[in-house]
């Protein structure tokens, strides 16, 4: 589900109270996703503004105009494969702060609409590029043609964008066969409660108080 869907859900289990996510996960995503009840959306852009953290798997055997397994896959012809070594060094180059362009599918504005609108109908266009902060950004595993990546980044960063990066990088394709958000500073996979199980995951003892010293979002 998409995660205006899953704060829907969580919505109609809190009986209407006023909900909230604190960034958006790509519909075929998975992991945390921060949701505020009542007066706790009020802190939503505090909550938003915590490192997150995400692995992701890259197939650099091909393209998608998605930039993930949602698109047909065109296959790109790889006369070398890249090595470990040259593609920590074009990891390397993402580290730090520096502009990425957003996906064509994607809920960045150009003129006004959204840009996944605009690329749904025929008429995609590369949004301009922003400003991205990462801290961290390491190959866990690799066995070509899937490099296995672990990323700490700031908000606005897109990890489909990184695997069109990489794949132009070393000179081959580049998609996202899967994207798990680990973290949401300081919230992680270990606070999470599955969608299934909603209401009960609505308990006072599932939930965390905004303003507590274990939501401060500094990272």
């Amino acid at each position: 589900p998409t995660s205006m869907r899953v704060v829907e859900r969580v919505r109609r289990a809190a009986r209407g109270a006023k909900c909230g996510h604190a960034g958006t996960l790509d519909p075929l995503a998975s992991g945390v996703l921060v949701v505020a009840i009542g007066r706790a959306t009020r802190a939503i852009d505090s909550l938003m503004a915590g490192p997150k953290r995400y692995e992701t798997e890259i197939d650099l055997s091909g393209t998608t105009d998605t930039l993930d397994s949602e698109g047909a896959v065109t296959p790109v012809e790889i006369a070398t494969p890249p090595s470990h070594g040259q593609i920590e060094s074009a990891l390397a180059r993402m580290r730090g702060t520096f502009p990425q362009t957003p996906p064509a599918f994607s809920a960045v504005k150009i003129g006004g609409r959204r840009a996944y609108a605009l690329a749904r109908r025929g008429r995609a266009e590369e949004p301009p590029p922003r400003n991205v902060t990462v801290h961290e950004l390491e190959v866990v595993d690799f066995a070509f043609p899937l490099v296995r990546v672990r990323i700490r980044c700031d908000k606005g960063f897109y990890v489909r964008s990184l695997a069109r990066d990489l794949g132009r990088a070393l000179g081959t394709g580049g998609f996202c066969r899967s994207i798990r958000r680990t973290a949401v500073e300081p919230f992680t996979l270990a606070d999470a409660i599955p969608l299934e199980s909603l209401p009960a995951a609505l308990e006072p003892s599932h939930l965390r108080p905004v303003g507590s010293p274990s939501t401060d979002p500094r990272p």
